[in-house]
């Protein structure tokens, strides 16, 4: 074994309040994405662990304690657990930034909201509400339960994994089911961290939280298809949504997806320039353009094109590459491999489509960015809408331009697209502000802002940017299932072959 190998940090998963080593015995390196050195080994968990994992989280909701447990209760433990996290917000961003390279700056905003959540729905545990309905007949009494809807998978993507997780298992604990989450391969080490760090700590019941890592066809798979797991929630790609979707579908699980995107970024003549010019830059570059809401389709009112272009380029150029760790960098490397080979080619389609890159436009040296698998922040112009580049989710800081003439032009843009995740609006017109939040199809519409995020507020896509709703109070409806009760309480006697009405 090598000297690099034997400084690996090795990590074990997470089941039944254990942590144990993958069934196999087998493990796989995760990468430093900016210096594309690996830095730790993870297990490669396959089938065999899913059913352990599974099996235990059955058996912490059938007959363990949680089930059982007040929901004030776990409101406390869910407290607890904001206060450690934010006890180690500090180590969780530097896990982060290692593992998926994503900026210091954003990763440790993440990791110090992320108690919030926690908070939020610790306050919402105790307060899931029935109802008594009256019904159509007099001699019955009818309501309404609220009940946890058992086991439930997440399958966690790199780009943001601790607060993409948090964002499912805190209405998940809170509506007293039981999880086992799988992170994506390239970024399992910040949700092993979380386990030791957060979850062990908080004295959660064994099998209440479980880990299985590894590869989405060995781990994911049989994750989805287990019959005793009865929710999914998955957040990636459309097309691996789709596949978990179908999987589901055979035993009739409950799902929620939240998937890609091309978001419009609209931008109004009356705007504040500098604010929409400082909106448009952080809705793309700011992630690397490695966010599912990223801003990547900018629509520019043609009377302000060519100012507005000048300014955005002039600011994105200065923008500092460099490593993610230190706070003075803003653009960070690509997460993974394929993910930055797949960014360079959607760069060479937009010029093969005849686009003009005003910046940009390849790779980022090593003296430029200091490290591996930089792509420039990128601008190109010229774009029409029904261009490959202006349709298909790029997933990395590029951005196009593309204009508009009148308010029904930009709707009708913003609307051409197969995705419906999140918009930006941007005018000092309120009636246009409201007017293109009803008209604008998407789950999230910004206003003046962008990218801004809230526990309060529910967040998920429509078309192909998904179903289901994480946040807020719609986010805990998604782990609850509706049970009706009706008691009949007269001493008639009815005719057992007539039909119930």
């Amino acid at each position: 074994m090598s000297d690099t190998r034997q400084k690996l940090k090795t990590y074990q998963t997470y089941m039944d309040g254990k942590w144990v080593d993958a069934a196999s015995g087998k493990t796989f390196e995760t990468l430093d994405p900016y210096t594309g050195e690996a830095w730790a080994r993870i297990p490669e968990c396959d089938e065999t662990d899913v059913n352990r994992a599974v099996e235990a989280a059955y058996r912490a909701f059938e007959t363990g304690p949680w089930p059982s447990m007040t929901p004030t209760t776990r409101g406390k433990i869910m407290r607890r657990i904001g206060d450690l996290i934010a006890k180690h917000s500090e180590h969780l961003a530097d896990i982060e930034v290692r593992d998926n390279g994503k900026l210091i700056s954003e990763m440790a905003a993440q990791t110090r909201y992320m108690p919030e959540w926690f908070y939020y729905y610790g306050g919402l545990a105790d307060k899931i509400q029935g109802a008594v309905v009256p019904v159509d007949r007099p001699e019955h009494f009818n309501y309404i339960l609220r009940e946890p809807v058992g086991v439930c998978a997440f399958i966690t993507p790199w780009n943001s994994p601790l607060m993409l997780t948090s964002w499912k298992l805190a209405p998940a604990l809170a509506a007293g089911c039981t999880v086992v989450i799988k992170p994506s391969e390239y970024t399992s080490a910040s949700l092993l961290e979380f386990m030791r760090l957060v979850i062990e700590e908080a004295d959660i019941p064994p099998g209440v939280v479980n880990v299985v890592t590894g590869y989405g066809a060995v781990a994911g798979e049989p994750l989805v298809k287990h019959p005793e797991v009865a929710k999914i929630a998955f957040t990636g790609g459309t097309a691996t949504g789709a596949r978990v979707n179908a999987l589901a579908a055979q035993t009739f699980k409950k799902v929620s997806l939240e998937l890609g995107g091309k978001s419009p970024n609209i931008v109004f003549d009356d705007c504040v320039l500098e604010d929409a010019v400082s909106g448009a830059i952080s809705g793309i570059f700011a992630a690397t353009g490695q966010t599912c809401i990223a801003g990547s389709r900018l629509l520019l009112q043609e009377t302000i094109h060519d100012v507005f272009v000048e300014k955005l380029v002039a600011m994105a150029k200065q923008a500092r590459l460099g490593d993610p760790s230190k706070s003075e960098t803003q653009v960070g490397p690509v997460t993974t491999p394929p993910q930055y080979e797949k960014i360079l080619s959607y760069i060479d389609i937009a010029k093969a489509e005849g686009c003009t890159c005003v910046l940009g436009g390849g790779p980022a040296t090593k003296e430029e960015s200091g490290g591996r698998y930089f792509v420039k922040p990128t601008i190109f112009t010229g774009v029409d809408n029904k261009m490959r580049i202006a349709q298909e989710e790029v997933f990395g800081p590029v951005l196009s331009v593309i204009k508009f003439s009148d308010e029904e032009d930009a709707v009708r843009i913003a609307n051409e697209i197969a995705y419906g995740l999140g918009a930006g609006v941007w005018t000092q017109s309120v009636k246009r502000a409201h007017n293109m939040a009803r008209r604008i199809k998407a789950g999230t519409v910004w206003v003046n802002t962008y990218r801004a995020v809230s526990a309060q507020a529910p967040f998920g896509g429509v078309k192909e940017s998904g179903f289901g709703r994480e946040r807020g109070h719609e986010g805990i409806l998604e782990f609850l299932a509706t049970k009706n009760v009706m008691i009949n309480f007269s001493e008639e006697e009815h005719d057992p072959f007539a039909v119930a009405t």
